[in-house]
Parts: structure tokens; C-alpha cells; sequence
């Protein structure tokens, strides 16, 4: 779970870049880059560090040109090291290109190990240099050609925007399991985004999604863009993008991110009621999803856990202990309004148990008589291949747990999820997601 972003045909393009990466903070906070081209040459500029920590005005000057493409890391694939941040650039036999890749791909391992047995040094451990190894070694005579090559040889979870010095290619797997959205600028360019909150942000108007398995080619001298369908579209949208990734002001799919997250915390009310004084959220992924509860249910909301902004998620944090501490730097309960109450808490998932049983210690501790946890979304069994840092069944406490064995280890008083059909009909049941990570459908082989 990443972001990516393209920006095409407008003065100073990594400006807008940079900003349509702000907006897309939330995917990744290990590292950001920004490859430009100017029609001569791609200059790329990354590090490890939130947006605003590793670009300013010097920086985004040095990247000048017309053309943009830009990434936040966060690391499903390869190591947090600064080698692994993106865009991956280098020169070839047909130039200069950049490539930036928010995804899984399953097969990175067999494809690299051939790659290096003829011959290819890699530089970093990520899958996306497999598909740069790819378009260099390929005898194609054009770069779309090399690309769509290299796009049947990979597999998995996967939009990619690619760059070269005159030429922008933003690609969706044809299953869509990420969002790629596009957008029209004020100025007459275009962006490529995972997110539609970054196409607000700039003022741009928003045109359509990327199809899954669609090419869409911006070619500089001419106007709009072309399509290529690549593959038959098999739609499967990764259900946590509604869940927890995505900005609650996002559409994705046509769909508001915010309404979805209310619905899913309405259809928790009806599954288990239960009496208390009030309902919180965990802020700031619970919000939508408690005021849902909270209306369906006519128990009255409150705001009774406090956010610290400066502290980044703790989902895509690398390692447990990070984890641990920002809980603590991240949360405060007010006492005043806990002392002596019976509380709903309303959160959107529980991965490895350790924050929410951190919560509920927090809640009680600030005097709460009983902490009933609510989540919005069914218990996560299986490990995702497609982009979500979940690796392992050992990690996953509900692979491992009963419900009722969860509940005792976080020490809530109640524990209730979303079943897997609430989560459809709150999502809308006018498409297929993908699930894999409550239902172990692996449907990409």
C-alpha cells in the first residue's frame, strides 16, 4: 500500500507532484522520490522521511520540467532502507525512464532470480526493479511495446506510472485490487493519482478511473491521452482501501470512502447491540464508522480519545516496537468524560491485537468501568500477497484466536466484528472485492 502520482504536461509538474504526495501521506511514511523530466533528461531526487521532511524549494527547482511522477513508501516489498525508496530510474538503450509501483507481485522472486542468472545486477531489494530489468533487456522496438512485454511476465497486485523523456504510462493489473484514478488540471495538463483526495488538492477535475488492465498513454504534442486494454478486466478492489487506507474524502470506484465506513459502523450497531453511556472512535480510521454505529444505535457519540497528528499510523509502522511506543504518543483518553462509564470503542480492524489491547488498558486506566470493542471489518486470517504488510499467519491473532481468545488477550469487557457479508452489503454488492485477507480467496495465480 503505497502512493503513486503522475503529472503531465504543466509547468513545474513536481510542485503538483509534491503536493498530490502531501495528500497521500496516510499510504507511506518510510520514504518519498519525485522523478522530472524536462524532454531532454529525468532528474529523480528520494529519501527516507515524511513529504515535507525530504523536499523543498531547492529541491523541487533542481526537479524541473513538464512531466512528474512521484511515490510514498511504505513497505510490503524489499527493506525500509533508502535503496528501496522510489521512483526507480536509470538510462537504457532507448533513454531515460522512471517507473513508480504501488503494489504486490507475487512472482517477484522467480522473475528476479532469472533476471539475475542472465545477467542483470539489481541495485535494491524491491519488485519494481524487476520490471525495469524487464523494459531494459527486452528487444522491442518502442518503449510501450517493452512495457507491455514486461507486464506479461509479472503477476500479481499492481498500478504502475511509468515515465520516459516525452511519454507518461499509467497501467492497472486487471484485477484493480489498487485505485488509479485521473484527473484534469486547470492548466490543460493531467494527473494520475491513487487517491482522488490528491486531485482536490491541486484543482484538478476528476475524469475517470484507470480500468483494470488498461494502459493509459500521455505522449507530449498530443492532446488527451490514449488507451490500451491489455488484459480482460476481472475487477477485485482491495476492501481495506475502504476499510483503512484510503482518505475517508476519496471516491473510489464511484464510491465515497466516508459513507461506506458510516455504513459498515450502522451494520455493526444491528449485529451486536449492546447498552452503554457512549461510543468512541480510535481516530482517526474509526471516526466515520462510530458516527454510523452511533446513529444507528442512538447511543450518543463522543470524542473521548485524543489524537496526536504528529505521530504517523501505526498499522504501517515497520517494526512492533515503533508500533508500541506511538500508540502511546499517538492516543490520550480525557478522563473526565471516561470516569465510571460504559464505553463502546469502535476501531476498523485488528491485525496483530497489540494496539487494541493497548487502547482498552489506556481506557481503563483513564477510569472507563467497561470497554466493549467494536470493529468494522470481519477477523483477518490470512495473510494479503497484494500489498498490505501482513506477511505471516503467526502475526495475525485472529489466525491463531478465537474471538472470544482475543477479547481476553486485548481485555475487553465485549468484542464483536463485522461479519464478511455486512462488509459487502456496506460496500455495495455491484461489484467483487478482494478479500483474501478474511476469506483466503488467493484468486491472483
Amino acid at each position: 500500500m503505497c502512493a503513486i502520482v503522475g503529472v503531465f504536461d504543466v509547468k513545474h509538474a513536481s510542485k503538483i507532484a509534491y503536493y498530490a504526495l502531501f495528500a497521500m501521506q496516510h499510504r507511506g511514511q518510510e520514504a518519498t522520490g519525485i522523478s522530472a523530466s524536462d524532454g531532454h533528461k529525468i532528474r529523480t531526487f528520494k529519501d527516507s522521511g515524511l513529504v515535507t521532511e525530504v523536499f523543498d524549494e531547492e529541491k523541487l527547482t533542481f526537479l524541473e520540467g513538464t512531466m512528474a511522477i512521484g511515490h510514498n513508501r511504505y513497505s510490503t516489498a524489499g527493506s525500509e532502507s533508502v535503496r528501496d525508496a522510489q521512483p526507480v530510474a536509470a538510462s537504457y538503450k532507448l533513454g531515460d525512464i522512471s517507473v513508480a509501483h504501488n503494489g504486490n507481485l507475487i512472482n517477484k522472486h522467480e522473475v528476479r532470480t532469472q533476471l539475475i542468472e542472465q545477467g542483470a545486477i539489481f541495485q535494491s531489494s524491491m519488485d519494481t526493479e524487476n520490471i525495469i530489468h524487464l523494459i531494459a533487456r527486452s528487444q522491442k522496438d518502442n518503449l510501450q511495446d517493452r512495457i507491455i512485454e514486461a507486464l506479461h511476465v509479472i503477476k500479481g497486485a499492481y498500478c504502475l506510472v511509468i515515465q520516459s523523456r516525452s511519454k507518461m504510462f499509467a497501467i492497472r493489473d486487471r484485477y484493480g485490487v489498487r485505485p488509479l484514478s485521473i484527473g484534469k488540471l486547470s492548466s490543460g495538463g493531467y494527473i494520475v493519482a491513487s487517491e482522488t483526495c490528491a486531485l482536490d488538492l491541486v484543482d484538478a477535475t476528476f475524469v475517470r478511473d484507470v480500468r483494470p488492465g488498461e494502459m493509459v498513454i500521455f505522449e507530449t504534442g498530443k492532446e488527451g491521452f490514449t488507451s490500451v486494454q491489455l488484459f480482460e478486466p476481472d475487477p477485485h478492489i482491495c476492501a481495506f482501501e475502504f476499510i483503512y487506507f484510503a482518505r475517508p474524502d476519496s471516491v473510489i470506484e464511484g464510491k465515497n470512502v466516508y459513507a461506506i465506513r458510516k455504513n459498515m459502523g450502522m451494520k455493526l450497531a444491528e449485529i451486536d447491540p449492546i447498552e452503554a453511556d457512549f461510543v468512541i472512535p480510535v481516530p482517526d480510521s474509526g471516526v466515520s464508522a462510530a458516527l454510523g454505529y452511533a446513529q444507528k444505535s442512538g447511543i450518543p457519540f463522543e470524542m473521548a480519545i485524543v489524537r496526536n497528528h504528529y505521530v504517523g499510523r501505526t498499522f504501517i509502522e515497520p517494526t512492533q516496537a515503533v508500533r508500541d511506543l506511538k500508540v502511546k504518543l499517538k492516543l490520550s483518553p480525557i478522563h473526565k468524560i471516561l470516569e465510571g462509564k460504559k464505553i463502546i470503542v469502535i476501531d476498523d480492524s485488528i491485525v496483530r491485537g497489540t494496539t487494541s489491547r493497548q487502547i482498552v488498558k489506556l481506557l481503563k486506566r483513564a477510569g472507563a468501568a467497561e470497554v466493549h470493542m467494536r470493529i468494522a471489518s470481519p477477523t483477518i486470517e490470512h495473510p494479503c500477497l497484494y500489498g498490505i504488510d501482513t506477511p505471516s499467519y503467526k502475526e495475525l491473532i485472529s489466525a491463531n484466536k478465537s474471538v472470544e481468545e482475543v477479547r481476553e488477550y486485548i481485555e475487553a469487557d465485549s468484542l464483536a466484528f463485522l461479519s464478511i457479508d455486512a462488509l459487502k452489503e456496506s460496500m455495495g454488492k455491484d461489484m467483487n472485492y478482494s478479500l483474501v485477507s478474511f476469506d483466503g480467496n488467493y484468486f491472483i495465480k
